[in-house]
């Protein structure tokens, strides 16, 4: 009978593949919580409970631009980086705000949301200069004193959108 000369630990197969999995598993762990710590989801709002509170003041907003038949048209001109907004009113004696924000909301990351000011130049229309917008769905939220209007746009595109009450 001869006898095999035993192999050293190291050089074994299912040693090295006992080894691995565990191993495997820690560094992908690891990685795991660097993309965590490294990411930011953007998605939870800090003052949840304060805007659901809010949610009645946001409706009655909408209730508003309802009442006074109002409707916006967006044009969103990328060669120019140019947005102008136009503001329709079933009233003709609506007279249009001086100032009005327009909040372009990214539907997944809040970081990449935008917040334009839009002043009121004689052609009775609005205009800013367009951001730099990733693509995407943006939902866009036009305000004025104490009404909204809300739409939905789909970037990268040259379009005009149409702004309309919610409720």
């Amino acid at each position: 009978m001869t006898d095999t000369p035993k192999k050293p630990w190291y050089r074994e197969f299912y040693v090295w593949m006992v080894i691995f999995f565990p191993l495997l598993a820690v560094v992908a762990g690891f990685y795991t919580l660097k993309l965590a710590i490294d990411s930011d989801d953007g998605l939870v709002e800090d003052d949840y409970y304060k805007q659901g509170i809010e949610i009645n003041r946001t409706l009655e907003r909408d209730k508003r631009a309802a009442q006074r038949g109002l409707q916006a048209n967006v044009n969103i001109d990328v060669e120019h980086k140019l947005l102008r907004v136009v503001i329709n009113s079933s009233k003709p004696d609506y007279k249009r705000p001086d100032k009005m924000v327009l909040k372009l909301l990214y539907n997944t990351k809040a970081g990449t949301d935008h917040k334009l000011s839009l002043q009121h130049m004689a052609d009775d229309s609005y205009y800013a200069p367009l951001p730099e917008l990733k693509a995407g769905n943006w939902t866009l939220q036009l305000e004025a004193e104490d009404w909204r209007l809300l739409g939905i746009v789909k970037v990268p595109s040259t379009q005009t959108i149409s702004l309309t009450p919610t409720v």
